[in-house]
């Protein structure tokens, strides 16, 4: 960034697209400014937008294939130079572009020798390939190659469970989001009575979606998850939904965990306390990327939303386990405290 210029209004806020590079179908970059910003503005537009584009921006993937006469996924298909493990690493790279929601199928139906690549590709109307020379398989002799193919439209990033398949049927790991990274960075300028920031984002994608096509969708959905709170009133919140009397039998008989607000808490804060962790945001506590994710798949976005929930709520959460349970604990001893001083 040394010896860019960058001409900017002194006034009204702006962005605007200053670099842009194709390097091949998939992979596209774009650099943005935004400004003029007043001090710590940019790094609260720029954390904000760079989760949004990596997590909340959607894409289409191939989800599952299905092979005929296929015991397990690391099988040899006889003819073929690919076992079915490195067919399934292939067909998880191919990239579409979509509009289509829910689950649609598509096939592969070819007959060696011959190269197949994800021209081969038999798709529903609506969905495109963004790189048809996508190597599949290699075919070295007369021999029919026939799979049937499942396509989904999400975000995120979904991992299959280990043996995981049926009847010749294997799930794929799907990395649905377009953008392959994105990264924020500071520029201040002025002196120390009026120092203003300009933001400069950094996105690249795959080519399912222009970086300028991700920025857009990536505000539009920070947009919509604050729109509910322009009519929300004050202190309105739901009351707790009582857990299904028919699935009791199912919840685990855990250590008995509760917390309470730490007893020597100073008045004022005790006064304050729910208002206080209900704007402190997991994104701020820290934790592990594992820990994190299970909190924001159970809709868990506060310190008072954590905190409000016990013990068997947080257990039952996907991939949660007790260790994760243990460090939450652990982490916020200081200010919160359990009536069972150790997690069996």
């Amino acid at each position: 960034m040394v010896g860019e210029k960058v001409t900017i209004s002194t006034r009204t806020l702006q962005w605007k697209c200053v670099e842009s590079r194709t390097y091949n179908k998939r992979l596209y970059y774009e650099r943005f400014i935004l400004a003029p910003l007043l001090k710590g503005q940019a790094d609260t537009i720029g954390i904000a937008m760079r989760r949004a584009l990596l997590a909340e921006t959607e894409g289409t993937r191939i989800t599952r294939a299905k092979f005929e006469q296929i015991p397990h996924e690391f099988s040899t298909i006889m003819g073929s130079q690919e076992s079915v493990h490195q067919i399934l690493m292939n067909l998880k790279a191919i990239v579409l572009r979509s509009n289509l929601y829910g689950t649609h199928t598509a096939s592969i139906c070819v007959k060696g020798p011959r190269e197949v690549t994800a021209q081969d590709i038999l798709l529903p109307i609506a969905v495109e390939i963004i790189d048809n020379t996508q190597h599949i398989a290699s075919l070295k002799e007369p021999i029919d190659l026939y799979i049937e193919l499942e396509i989904e439209r999400n975000r995120g990033y979904r991992r299959h469970l280990p043996n995981a398949f049926q009847d010749g049927s294997y799930p794929i790991d799907a990395i649905f989001g377009p953008v392959i990274t994105a990264n924020h960075s500071v520029h201040s300028y002025g002196n120390e009575t009026s120092k203003q920031e300009i933001l400069f984002l950094e996105i690249w994608t795959n080519g399912s979606l222009t970086p300028k096509e991700a920025l857009h969708e990536a505000s539009r959905n920070l947009i919509d998850f604050f729109i509910p709170f322009l009519h929300a009133e004050e202190e309105n919140f739901p009351e707790e939904e009582k857990f299904p009397e028919e699935l009791n039998q199912h919840r685990a008989t855990l250590p008995l965990l509760t917390f309470t607000f730490y007893e020597s808490f100073p008045k004022l804060i005790q006064n304050k306390t729910e208002r206080g962790f209900r704007s402190f945001f997991i994104d701020q506590c820290e934790f592990p990327p594992k820990i994190y994710n299970c909190l924001k798949k159970a809709n868990i976005h506060t310190l008072w939303d954590l905190l409000s929930k016990s013990e068997e709520d947080l257990m039952k959460m996907e991939h949660f386990s007790i260790e994760d349970l243990r460090q939450i604990v652990d982490k916020y001893c200081p200010f919160f405290i359990t009536n069972k001083t150790e997690i069996l």
